[in-house]
């Protein structure tokens, strides 16, 4: 019998862990690299994505600059691959030297406070790495992932993820993992999500890069249920071996409003710290997807929807193609 899809893509991905840890560093990143730019130059339908989502990122861009902007992108997608494919066997000092990020005291002041922290962040730079880093800095925390096909490839990912330090909870069929997730917060927990494109389609409408898209309810339902603190990141590569990020300022819960529009007000506050940093570093914004309301199907209105689970911590997919 032939191999499914769901075979192959499963092979992948552990020939991925299997065999690029034991590749010497260099030879690994170089090998990526090759990949990456073999994968643009192909103009596939995710570069083709990738391009016209940078330029909205950067509307005064020409073509030359897009393409060597998608390019860049590749790249440090695919570096995103070669790191975590490595993961699991750094060291504690490696994943502690291999994240630079900034005002890291916002985090440390409110966990020692004993208040909970929703970490939200974007699809940029390697949102793993830096969810190792902050487990060796003494910070477990928990996350949510979105189910693959085949099971066993979503097995493997919830078996990295806590090999690295990370409570897992799945996005749909297991138990209810909102309140799993306002559970830890209420304790003083960390909660760690990616939250800049929305997989229920049931997610808030904002405005990001003067274009209307929708994100998830979560991180911010998640904080005015429970108080926690809810502080954007963003990440990025700047061409050394180390990954630099940013912790900025909390978003606040609105004093006036109903729930709804309470949500709405700080899911849209969160997007424009994330554009700030999309701008600043478009090259390393991994959205090879459709991400813009206008770029979608048309699909009937769900307004009226209540909000649901969070988005998944960095939906995978090969690294030849984009993830969900």
């Amino acid at each position: 019998m032939s191999p499914t899809r769901d075979d192959l893509t499963y092979a992948a991905y552990a020939a991925g862990w299997g065999l690029v840890k034991k590749l010497p560093e260099r030879a690994a990143h170089g090998l990526f690299e090759k990949i990456a730019d073999q994968v643009w130059q192909r103009r596939g339908k995710g570069v083709l994505r990738l391009e016209a989502n940078l330029r909205r990122v950067r509307p005064k861009a020409d073509e030359d600059e897009i393409r060597a902007l998608s390019r860049a992108g590749m790249r440090s997608y695919l570096r995103y691959w070669c790191e975590s494919f490595r993961l699991p066997v750094w060291t504690e000092e490696r994943i502690r030297t291999s994240f630079a990020p900034e005002n890291v005291h916002l985090l440390d002041d409110n966990l020692a406070a004993g208040r909970g922290v929703i970490l939200a962040l974007p699809h940029m730079g390697n949102w793993d790495l830096a969810g190792a880093w902050v487990v060796v800095r003494g910070y477990p925390f928990t996350t949510v992932a979105e189910r693959l096909k085949p099971e066993k490839l979503f097995d493997r990912f919830v078996a990295y993820r806590e090999g690295l330090g990370m409570e897992v909870l799945p996005l749909t069929g297991g138990a209810n993992t909102l309140a799993t997730l306002a559970k830890r917060l209420r304790a003083g927990g960390l909660v760690c999500l990616v939250g800049d494109r929305d997989l229920s389609e049931s997610g808030v409408q904002v405005q990001f890069m003067d274009e209307a898209t929708r994100m998830p309810a979560g991180p911010a339902a998640l904080a005015q249920a429970t108080g926690a603190a809810l502080l954007p990141v963003t990440l990025w590569y700047d061409g050394t071996p180390v990954m630099k990020g940013r912790v900025h300022e909390e978003i606040a819960v609105p004093e006036s409003g109903t729930k709804r529009e309470k949500i709405a007000a700080m899911t849209q506050a969160m997007a424009q710290v994330w554009e700030e940093g999309v701008r600043e570093h478009a090259e390393d914004w991994h959205m090879l997807q459709r991400f813009w309301l206008a770029d979608l199907e048309p699909r009937e209105p769900r307004e009226s929807r209540e909000p649901r689970e969070p988005q998944q911590p960095g939906g995978p997919g090969t690294p030849l193609e984009p993830r969900s």
